[in-house]
C-alpha cells in the first residue's frame, strides 16, 4: 500500500490546484484517503480511539486548509471521526456488558478487574450514558451488542494472565480498526450510490405534463429527471443557462441526448417564465446546519422568483453535502471569486483597469463569485439519499451523522507564558 503521507500530500496539491471538481468526487476521494490513513496508523494499547482521532484530525486540518470552499472535505472528516467514536462506544458497551456477566456469575474467582481490556474513561462514560438514555426510534432499530462475543481473559496462572491481557488489548485495538475501516467502506459505498438512491424518489415528486425549471449542471438533477422519464412520466424542462460559465448549456445537451423535452432560457427570463413552472428542482454545493443552501451563482434569484409565485423549490443533495456548521461560523468560507475573464475580455477593458495610477483615472473592478447562498425560508424540500426532509429537520440529521466534539477541527493555538 502506498505511504499515507505521500497520498495526503498528493491530495492536498490537487485540492489547492482545484483539480478535483464536484462534491461527490471530492467526498469519495477524501473518504478513501482517510481509510488509508487509518489502516496504516499504529494504535497503542491505551487510548486507542484517541490515537485514531488525532491522526484523522491532523490530516483533516491539512485538507480543509487546502480548499476551504469545498465543504465536503470537512464533512467527510467529521463523519469519519463520528464513526471512530461510535465504534469505540460500541466496543466499550460490549465490554461493560461482559463485565456485568462476569460479576453475576457464581464463580467468584473469575472476577478480576485487571484481567479485562483497558477502556478509556471517555468510552466508559459514554457507554454509561448510552445505557441510561431513554429509548428512541434509532436505538430501538439498532442491534443490541453481543456480549457473548467479548473476549475474556483467562485466570490460570501469572504468566498466562500477562499473555491474556496483552492478547485482549491487541484484539480490541485490531477490532476497533477493523470496525472503523468497515464503516468507512460503507460510507464510500453510500457516496457512490447517492445519485441512484435520490433518483429512485423521482416518480413520487414529478407527475405527468409538469414543467420543471432548473439551473446549473448537476449530475444528481440529471439522474433524477431521467429516472422520472424512465417511469413513463412526460414533462418539460426549462434550463437557465447559468452565466457566466453557462453550465446550463451542458445540462440541456445531456437532457436532450436522453430524450427529454428541454428549453434553454436566459437567466434574466427566469422571473418571466416562473409562472408557467410547476416545480423548481436544483442541485446544491453544500447544505448548512440551518437548512440554508450554498449553490451555483444565480440560484438565489430563482428561489426568490419561486417564492413570489408560490412554486415549490426542491433541492437534491446527498448526505455527504450536509455541513454541520452554520453560515455565520468563522470556519466557513461561503464563496470564492473566480477569474474576471469569464465576464469580459481583458483587451477590450484594459484602459479601464486599476494599475495603481493617479487618483483621476477610471477604475473598473470585476467581481465573479462562484456561489450563492439560499436561506432556508426559500427552500420547501430537501431530497437526500435517506428520503425527503424539511429544512427545519437538518439539525436532527446532523445529530445522527456528526459528533458535537468534532464541529471545529482547528487546533487551539498554544498559550504563550
Amino acid at each position: 500500500m502506498p505511504d499515507a503521507h505521500a497520498l495526503v500530500n498528493d491530495f492536498v496539491i490537487k485540492l489547492r490546484k482545484r483539480k478535483i471538481e464536484g462534491s461527490k468526487a471530492t467526498a469519495k476521494q477524501t473518504a478513501e484517503l482517510l481509510r488509508s490513513v487509518i489502516s496504516q496508523q499504529r494504535i497503542p494499547h491505551i487510548n486507542q480511539s484517541g490515537a485514531l482521532i488525532d491522526a484523522v484530525k491532523g490530516v483533516g486540518e491539512q485538507l480543509i486548509a487546502a480548499n476551504p470552499v469545498e465543504l465536503a472535505v470537512g464533512n467527510i472528516v467529521r463523519r469519519v471521526l463520528h464513526i471512530i467514536r461510535e465504534e469505540d462506544l460500541s466496543l466499550a458497551t460490549a465490554a461493560i456488558g461482559g463485565l456485568g456477566l462476569d460479576a453475576g456469575s457464581d464463580d467468584d474467582n473469575d472476577v478480576d478487574g485487571d484481567e479485562h481490556p483497558v477502556l478509556s474513561a471517555a468510552a466508559v462514560a459514554a457507554a454509561a450514558r448510552s445505557a441510561l438514555r431513554p429509548p428512541s426510534l434509532q436505538t430501538l432499530l439498532e442491534d443490541l451488542p453481543n456480549s457473548a462475543a467479548v473476549p475474556h481473559a483467562s485466570s490460570s496462572g501469572g504468566d498466562s494472565d500477562g499473555k491474556s491481557k496483552s492478547a485482549d488489548k491487541t484484539s480490541r485495538s485490531w477490532k476497533l480498526k477493523h470496525n472503523v475501516i468497515e464503516a468507512v467502506n460503507e460510507l464510500i459505498q453510500d457516496i457512490s450510490t447517492c445519485h441512484e438512491q435520490i433518483a429512485e424518489q423521482a416518480v413520487e415528486h414529478i407527475h405527468q405534463n409538469e414543467v420543471i425549471l432548473t439551473l446549473g449542471n448537476s449530475r444528481t438533477v440529471i439522474e433524477f429527471l431521467c429516472a422520472a422519464k424512465e417511469k413513463k412520466r412526460s414533462f418539460r424542462v426549462f434550463v437557465a443557462e447559468g452565466a457566466p460559465r453557462y453550465q446550463g448549456h451542458v445540462l440541456a445537451k445531456e437532457l436532450v441526448s436522453r430524450g427529454l423535452q428541454t428549453t434553454v432560457i436566459t437567466d434574466s427570463a427566469v422571473f418571466a417564465m416562473i409562472s408557467r413552472v410547476n416545480m423548481v428542482i436544483v442541485g446544491a454545493h453544500a447544505v448548512m446546519a440551518n437548512g440554508g443552501v450554498i449553490a451555483p451563482v444565480g440560484l438565489n434569484m430563482v428561489a426568490l422568483a419561486a417564492k413570489r409565485h408560490a412554486v415549490p423549490f426542491v433541492v437534491l443533495a446527498g448526505i455527504h453535502k450536509l455541513c454541520p456548521l452554520y453560515p455565520h461560523n468563522p470556519e466557513v468560507l461561503l464563496n470564492e471569486l473566480r477569474s474576471p475573464s469569464d465576464l469580459l475580455d481583458f483587451g477590450e477593458f484594459s484602459d479601464c483597469m486599476d494599475f495603481g495610477s493617479g487618483a483621476g483615472s477610471t477604475l473598473l473592478h470585476v467581481v465573479n463569485p462562484a456561489f450563492d447562498y439560499v436561506p432556508p425560508k426559500l427552500v420547501n424540500l430537501f431530497i437526500t439519499d435517506t428520503g425527503g426532509h424539511n429544512p427545519s429537520y437538518m439539525y436532527r440529521l446532523i445529530a445522527d451523522y456528526y459528533s458535537a466534539d468534532d464541529l471545529v477541527l482547528q487546533r487551539k493555538p498554544a498559550s504563550r507564558n
